[in-house]
Parts: structure tokens; sequence; C-alpha cells
């Protein structure tokens, strides 16, 4: 009775970490997949990992109020940190839009219930398949299994210096937002200026009628050039938020061994 009753517990803890990642993460947080698609994987996966996780050494598989906030705080230590890449891509491609004349052309995003730019739903979608075709997200529910053994089950406290680290991290999206989008604001711009010089040099032409075309097709063959080298690009920002993610676990691992 002691060990079903101690499965049930590390079962109940292991859930609820894993659960606060799927509902944030990229991929997981999906709303392609349904509810039940992703309650039976959380559960799946809790289910096979429990008996592993509750045989560690410094685990606690008793449940209470403070187990529960914690293995919670795990899962959205690695949910929050990673969805602030969805979040680059947003801004990248509101940013872009705006450039490309589409700051008007708005979709209503159904996770969010929000209107969302038109790009930024399109980097978003590319984002996603860059994910899938690289395997980032596997390599992300490894990650939250590993924390089992740096964050002991039902000994993690999320505390004020982590939610201050990923908040920090959260100003970085706009920076790496503008490096996403540096290519097609560097040649749209260069399209305004000379379509500016050239209505100085000829004040008939039509500098209005001229500059929103240029400047989309220009845009276009800018953006499908650099897509490219978005795979990589994207792997590189997902890596860096998942080590945030990792180093802010480990950190509080550190401080309960010593």
């Amino acid at each position: 009775m002691t060990d079903w009753t101690t499965f049930l517990s590390a079962l109940t803890l292991a859930l609820v970490r894993i659960s606060g990642m799927v509902v944030f993460a990229p991929f997981f947080a999906s709303t392609a997949f349904p509810l039940r698609v992703k309650a039976v994987f959380a559960g799946a996966v809790a289910f096979l990992v429990a008996p592993l996780v509750a045989a560690l050494p410094a685990a606690h598989a008793e449940l209470s109020f403070s187990a529960l906030l914690g293995e919670l705080a795990v899962g959205l230590v690695y949910g929050l940190s990673l969805t602030l890449l969805n979040e680059m891509l947003l801004f990248a491609g509101q940013v872009t839009g705006v450039q490309f004349s589409f700051s008007l052309v708005n979709l209503l995003d159904p996770g969010s219930s929000i209107q969302t730019p038109l790009l930024g739903d399109l980097f978003q979608l590319f984002g996603t398949l860059v994910l899938i075709t690289a395997g980032l997200d596997r390599i992300l529910l490894a990650s939250m299994i590993r924390s089992f053994r740096v964050a002991p089950m039902g000994a993690f406290a999320f505390t004020r210096p982590t939610a201050l680290l990923i908040f920090r991290a959260g100003a970085g999206v706009f920076f790496a937002a503008l490096e996403l989008a540096a290519p097609v604001l560097a040649a749209t711009m260069l399209v305004e200026v000379a379509v500016a010089l050239l209505g100085k040099l000829s004040p008939q032409l039509p500098v209005m009628a001229l500059t929103v075309p240029l400047k989309t097709i220009t845009g276009f063959f800018i953006l499908t050039a650099a897509l490219a080298l978005w795979p990589r690009f994207i792997e590189a920002r997902f890596a860096a938020l998942l080590d945030l993610a990792e180093r802010l676990i480990a950190a509080h691992g550190s401080a309960l061994g010593g």
C-alpha cells in the first residue's frame, strides 16, 4: 500500500511538472493539438517517468501544497522561457509586416483570441516547422526529464530572482526579432530612400504609387533569400532559451545541495 501511495504521489507531481511545460512551451502548446491529446501525452510521460524519478536519492514523493507549487514552477520555468521564441517570431513578423505595408492585415489567433499580424503567424508556423524538423521538441522533453535529477521532485521553489531572470530574458526578444527582420528592414528602407531621391529629381513621378509595390516586391525577395538562414538562427535562439531554463533549475538545485 505504501509503494502504491508513493507511486500515485510521484505520478501526480510529475504530471504537474510536465503539464506546466506542455501548456506554454512551443510546439507542445500549439492549438493544433486537442486538449485531450495534450492531457493523454502528459499523463503517459508522467506515468513512465514517475517510478524512476521517485527512486532518486533526494526525491520527496509526498503530496503537499508547496510540493505541487514547486513542480508547477519547474514546468513554468521551461514553458515561459521557451515561449519567448514564439514571441520573438511574432514581433519580427509584425515589424516586417509594417515594411511590407501589411500593417492592417491581421488574423484572429485561436489560441489567444486576439488579432495577430499575418506575417507573424507565418513566422510562427515556420518556427514550428524548424522545431519539428530539427527534433528540438524531443530535446526539450529530454531536458525536462533530466530536470528531475537536478531539481528533485518536491524540492523546487519558484523564487523572485528566477522570475526576474525570465523577465530580463524577455527584453532580449525585441533585439532578436530585429536581428531576424534586419535584412528586410534594411532593403525596404533603401527602397524608400531611392524612391524619395527619384521624387526629388522628378516631381512628376508618382512616388506614393511606386513605394508600396517596390517595397513589397523587394521585401519578399529578400525574405525568401533569408529563409535559408532562419533554421540556424531559430535553433540558436531555442538553444539559448533552453540553456537559460536549465541554468535556472540547476542554480536552485546547487543551492539545495549546498
